[in-house]
């Protein structure tokens, strides 16, 4: 693909974990959205969820594997799947955009291996690049590129990219931030870039994070020479130190907003104005993440 693809404006999918529980998905303890790639009777429903982003105007979406991260496999004693699933969200994501016949970009979700918005990767950092290079070679045949979901420090970042500088596939980075602006291991975007960025990268994104943290840091990514922008969240707020620490707190009917709560003034109009906004300041790709639905992409659309 183009490696300049991001210099133009360009929409990014919502947040499909959080959609299919919205559609009825009924997730096993903290499987969410991978319980719909084990369960192969809620295949359509992953392909009819990427095919409403689609329609809706994303002209990229990214594969449905958040949590087919071996870890949480393993926290549900769900890690024979491992293998089977994240091949099959490939598949999935293939068949909704062939089923659309739009030009659409596939990304290969590549999740954070520990725990997510944290940057404790634990004293096993052999473990965590394993993990990330099992995973990637598993998404690598039919996708476009990686996308880097989720990354909380630098270290994480540096891993996660020397895995897949082999595959010799592009690459946009995600990571997260605080509503301080900085990562939750106490960087700053700037520092990411300066120190990580390659030639195989497609650009930068704040993923998972509130409009209040992209303002944190929009006057200061303009300063960055690499498309920039986001994968906002309508969560109501991520505490510090959150962790999802088993399978039990949540029982079969988790959701993550039992914990993180909605936001519901992040409607389709306000997250509209947000997204107008950080155009302004620059941003070209724009998404939405966590709670942020086809109708949230739709209304975006119309600022292509």
């Amino acid at each position: 693909m183009d490696i300049n693809y991001f210099n133009t404006t360009r929409i990014l999918d919502g947040g499909m974990g959080q959609e299919l529980l919205n559609r009825g998905l009924k997730p096993k303890g903290t499987l969410w959205s991978a319980h719909a790639l084990i369960d192969k009777e809620c295949h359509q429903m992953v392909i009819d969820t990427h095919l409403d982003f689609i329609n809706a105007g994303a002209e990229v979406i990214v594969t449905t594997t958040f949590t087919a991260r071996r870890n949480r496999l393993i926290q549900n004693d769900c890690e024979k799947y491992f293998e089977k699933i994240n091949i099959k969200a490939v598949e999935l994501a293939l068949k909704a955009r062939d089923i659309s016949k739009k030009e659409v970009l596939i990304a290969g979700g590549l999740p954070n291996q520990k725990q997510t918005y944290s940057a404790d990767l634990g004293e096993d950092l052999d473990l965590i690049e394993k993990n990330f290079y099992d995973q990637a070679k598993l998404l690598k045949h039919g996708i476009d590129f990686f996308y880097l979901d989720v990354m909380s420090s630098g270290l994480e970042c540096e891993i996660a990219l020397k895995v897949i500088d082999s595959y010799n596939l592009p690459v946009l980075v995600g990571i997260h931030l605080r509503d301080n602006g900085q990562l939750p291991s106490g960087e700053k975007v700037i520092d990411i870039v300066k120190k990580y960025k390659n030639k195989h990268w497609l650009g930068i994104i704040m993923a998972c994070i509130s409009p209040k943290a992209y303002e944190a840091v929009a006057n200061n990514l303009q300063k960055l020479d690499i498309p920039y922008g986001f994968k906002l969240n309508a969560f109501k707020k991520i505490p510090e130190g959150y962790t999802v620490a088993s399978k039990d707190q949540w029982g079969d009917a988790g959701n993550p907003t039992t914990v993180l709560g909605k936001n519901t003034d992040l409607n389709e109009s306000k997250f509209y104005e947000y997204v107008k906004k950080f155009m302004k300041n620059g941003a070209t790709i724009l998404g939405g993440c966590c709670e942020i639905r086809p109708s949230h992409i739709k209304e975006i659309s119309k600022l292509k």
